[in-house]
């Protein structure tokens, strides 16, 4: 046996030289894969320039030195790279998404709570955009809600203070104006703890909809989070 059976961490063997190679090999390994953070799992070439230690999730179509190491975890380590398999129930914190992802045996599945064999997956996720409110009555966002999706509910921070002649305002969707809430504060920090009355499927994407109460907005900005639940097919 030549290295381990579940991180591959290589093993010394009898009478061999140089033995601190091999044992700072896998410690760099070690180091790599305890609390795991990938740059990124969709780069495909390597950085010309990296940190000693970073750690990247090899995507397919990978070129240079990642050439042949589609799947693999790729960590930089001495000058090069090493490579490591993961395996199916890894989980990792991908940084350029600021998401945790979830190994399937096959790939990384962002956002994963549960896979299943055949690629099927849960996802619970956080979305979080800022909003900024123009003139009049009402304030609609973009198509922010994700089609089939379950919106668990909606947190939101005043981030910059709501002005016009409004005494408060409600958010919700077309339909249903205040199904995230009513009587909101108007100051800078003001928040918004929205549920939903019961899980809540949407099948097209939707905006959200805020409006004023009392008079109409001049202004303002708000930081929203959606909490969701979404679903992934199994693969073909």
């Amino acid at each position: 046996m030549s290295s381990t059976a579940n991180l591959g961490l290589p093993l010394l063997q009898p009478s061999q030289a140089q033995k601190h190679v091999t044992v700072n090999e896998a410690i760099a390994r070690l180091d790599g894969l305890c609390q795991t953070k990938l740059v990124s799992i969709t780069t495909t070439t390597p950085p010309a320039v990296a940190a000693d230690g970073a750690i990247y999730g090899v995507p397919a179509g990978a070129t240079d030195a990642w050439t042949g190491r589609d799947g693999d975890v790729a960590i930089f380590s001495n000058g090069g790279w090493v490579f490591l398999t993961p395996g199916g129930g890894w989980r990792a914190y991908v940084a350029d998404t600021e998401a945790y992802a979830l190994h399937d045996g096959t790939e990384w599945r962002l956002n994963a709570v549960s896979v299943s064999a055949g690629g099927a997956a849960s996802l619970i996720e956080v979305m979080e955009f800022d909003h900024v409110i123009g003139a009049g009555a009402s304030s609609g966002t973009v198509a922010v809600i994700p089609s089939h999706s379950i919106l668990l509910g909606v947190t939101a921070r005043v981030i910059g203070e709501i002005t016009g002649t409004l005494s408060d305002w409600r958010l919700g969707v077309a339909g249903g104006d205040n199904r995230y809430g009513s009587g909101l504060g108007l100051g800078t920090g003001s928040s918004v703890l929205g549920l939903s009355g019961q899980p809540l499927a949407y099948y097209a994407d939707t905006p959200l909809l805020l409006s004023a109460d009392g008079g109409d907005f001049a202004g303002g900005e708000v930081r929203f989070a959606l909490h969701l639940y979404r679903m992934l097919l199994p693969r073909a």
